[in-house]
Order: C-alpha cells, then structure tokens, then sequence
C-alpha cells in the first residue's frame, strides 16, 4: 500500500524516544507524523490531509494533552479525529478526566507493541465506517433533495401548462418569497420558523402556490376578459384544490414532509390580514406564515405584470398599493420587510421579466 494511500496517523509527545517508539510499531502500515507541542499538534491537525487518529500525550509543556484535546473537540473542523491519549498515568481520575472531555482510549508506558497495534487500528476501523455512514447519509440526502426538487418541478410544470398567465411569474415570485423569508428570519417572531432549512423548502414550494388552477375549468381559467361573480367563485377553489392535492400527498409521506409548505401556500395564499380572503376567511396569525409571505410576493407581481386586462403598473404603484394593504389585506411586518428590500424585488422583475412593457414600468422614475 502506498504512503499516500495508508490510514493517517499523528503521534504528539515532547519525548523523541516515545516518538522513535511509536514510529516503530506504525510507520508500516500507517502514514505517520509528528508533532512535539501541542500547538504544533493543533496546527497539524488543521492540515490537509487531516490525521484519521491522533496518539496525544498528556504531559507537555505549555499546551498539556487534556487542553489539545478539549481544543481538537471543539472545533467542527477536527472534532471527529479519535484521540488516544498516551500517557504514563494510570489514575483513573486522569482516565476518567480524559473519557469526559472526548478521548476515546488510552494507552500507557511503557508501551506494549501489541496493544498499541490492537488500538489504534481498532479506532482507525470505527472512524473508516463512521466516515462511511456519513457518505451514505450524504448520498441519500442528496437523492432525497433531488426528488424533492425534480417532484416540485413537474408539479409546477403541470400548472403552467394551464395558466397563460404564468411565464416568469414561477421564477419571480420563488424568488421573492426567498427575499421576504430572509428578511423576516431576523427578527425574534420569526427566527425560529425560518430556519435556513425551512426558508430552502419555502422557496421551493413556491412555484406550487398555483397548482389548484389545474382543476379549473378552461372556458374560466382562459377567459380573457374579467370573470362574473360565479365563474370568479368557480375560480376560488383554485386554492381548495391545490391544498387538497398538497394533502392527499402528505398522507403517504408524512405531515411533516417537504410538501407541508405547499399545502399551505396553494390553500392560504389568497388569505386576507383582516379575515376578508378566501378560502377559509382565516385571519392575522392564522393564517400560515408562509401563505402570508406568498400573498406579498404574489400582488406584488401581479401588479407589475401585464395582462390582458391591464397594463404593467410601475414599481412605485406597486409599492404604494401594497402599503395600502399592509394591516388589512397583508400582515404588515411582511410589507414592511418588502420595503426593505424592494430593490432587490425590482431586480427580479427586471431579471425575469416577460415583455418590454414589463421592463419599461420598472424603470425607477427619473
């Protein structure tokens, strides 16, 4: 086996005859190096390539070996090496003090050359196959991201082929909800909801917030002009459907799946502050803190879009509408956060505009 390819292992001890000894009985079967301090031993084990195990003394000058040990454990960096300490206490205090703070065996001197092989390769062994149990979880985590995504995707990919209205309204509003999610996280109400994880799952389930439209009949969803009050109440259950959809699905894969924020944003997303929306009449903290962050994102961008019914309405309009809204139609911390970022929302638009009417009205005024 080349040097390269053998188990790494770092010896640290003042004592150059313990160190000739260990590297002895390991240098055949394990690519050995050497620290004599233990700041030097810190360093090293920063080192690329880091050490699969370290042998650590206890008794140095400056730095003992419970300190470089505590250290190593503490740092995400390094907190996985197994350490041994090698030591010439037998106390089981020092044991004890040792086991508490991470090590994971001892071994004393003078050394025993079979037990010092025993050892070491008994922990390198672990480390080999907890190293690959975290590459299969990472494997597997990664598969299940990819079904996520590539499920969420067809799933939108349905609604648009729909709705003529959708275009870069998918894209925009995702990314408007990502821009509202990380605003709100710092700010003590939120933070716990919107961990980094949760808003990854926010922005992904965003595109779903329309894919109760597909059971929509067409002489509704595709008429040009504007609906009467019953194809307008036909239209309403756009948000029935999609939540219904949201929930059959969450029956086999849990409540507590990666569709949970699309169950809420397809069925609440048309939810009003003051309990005026549809379809459930919720109101203030009721309503799911995602849907009310898609209501923002989604005026917002059907403001500013064309249709066939309007024109594109410019930046400024939309932002003064929706601070006509905030407090009845829209939670007012998420308006609020909107504001605050509403360059940022304007160079989405501007990015994933549909047509130049749409750019054109974006325009900041001169």
């Amino acid at each position: 086996m080349s040097n390269s390819n053998k188990p790494r292992v770092l010896i640290v001890d003042d004592n150059a005859g313990n160190l000739k000894i260990l590297l002895e009985l390991l240098h055949e079967d394990y690519a050995v190096k050497v620290a004599k301090s233990g700041s030097a031993a810190l360093q090293q084990a920063l080192a690329a390539p880091r050490p699969d195990i370290i042998l650590l003394d206890i008794m140095m000058p400056e730095i003992d070996g419970f300190e470089v040990c505590m250290r190593l454990k503490s740092n995400p960096e390094t907190w996985s090496i197994p350490v041994l300490f090698i030591t010439a206490l037998d106390q089981d205090t020092d044991q004890e003090r040792g086991l508490t703070i991470g090590a994971v065996d001892y071994i004393t001197k003078p050394f025993n050359p079979v037990l010092v092989k025993a050892r070491v390769r008994s922990q390198i062994d672990l480390k080999q196959h907890r190293d690959k149990l975290a590459e299969l979880v990472d494997e597997r985590t990664q598969q299940l991201a990819e079904t996520q995504d590539i499920t969420i995707q067809a799933l939108a990919t349905l609604a648009e082929t729909r709705d003529p209205e959708t275009g870069g309204h998918i894209k925009r509003t995702q990314s408007y909800v990502g821009i509202l999610a990380r605003a709100l996280a710092s700010l003590p109400e939120f933070a716990a909801a919107l961990s980094p994880e949760n808003i990854g799952l926010l922005e992904k389930s965003a595109p779903l917030h329309d894919v109760g439209k597909v059971g929509v009949p067409d002489h509704i969803l595709l008429k040009p002009g504007k609906l009467s009050e019953e194809e307008f109440a036909v239209m309403k259950n756009h948000c029935l459907y999609g939540l219904q959809a949201m929930k059959a699905a969450q029956k086999t894969l849990g409540k507590e799946s990666f569709l949970r924020y699309a169950a809420e944003i397809a069925g609440s997303h048309h939810e009003k502050w003051d309990g005026s929306g549809y379809p459930h009449g919720l109101c203030g903290d009721a309503i799911p803190l995602s849907g009310r962050i898609m209501a923002v994102a989604d005026v917002y961008d059907a403001l500013i879009s064309k249709r066939v019914y309007k024109p594109p309405f410019p930046h400024s309009k939309a932002l003064a509408i929706l601070s006509e809204g905030s407090g009845s139609h829209f939670d007012p911390r998420i308006v609020q956060a909107m504001l605050a970022n509403s360059e940022a929302f304007r160079q989405t638009a501007l990015e994933f505009a549909d047509y130049p009417e749409e750019r054109a009205a974006l325009q900041p005024l001169a």
